[in-house]
């Protein structure tokens, strides 16, 4: 099984300028757990700022959400593998460097997204 069978291709982006406050909200509507931070220009990396940041940060910084960015807080650059590497592959890439989230990329173009929660499915699913 390829990552292309398991990757989540709906990815919700933010932009590196929005507040925590607007990065909490669009996860609370949306009901995920993860951000993925938008390139600024052609050239620039993805990051990825996930609920455990924003909450860590909300507690060193006393809770002024307001204030700071999602960039300052963003993992950046993020993990990536291409939409052709095996399930197995990635699954190892995740543990080894104790991940839970890896973008999937094509020429620095977004086309996915795969969660460790996603791989575990999946590959239970085929016992």
């Amino acid at each position: 099984m390829l990552v292309k069978d398991v990757m989540v291709r709906d990815v919700v982006t933010i932009s590196p300028f929005a507040t925590l406050r607007d990065a909490l909200s669009l996860m609370k509507s949306k009901r995920i757990k993860s951000l993925v931070v938008e390139k600024t220009n052609d050239s620039d990396a993805y990051g990825l700022v996930t609920y455990t940041n924003i909450i860590k940060t909300v507690i060193a910084e006393n809770g002024d959400i307001d204030l700071i960015n999602v960039y300052d807080i963003c993992i950046k650059p993020v993990i990536s593998v291409g939409e052709s590497l095996a399930v197995k592959h990635v699954a190892g890439l995740m543990a080894q460097n104790r991940i839970k989230r890896v973008l999937v990329l094509q020429d620095n173009t977004l086309l996915g997204i795969v969660c460790m929660d996603d791989l575990v499915e999946t590959i239970f699913s085929t016992l």
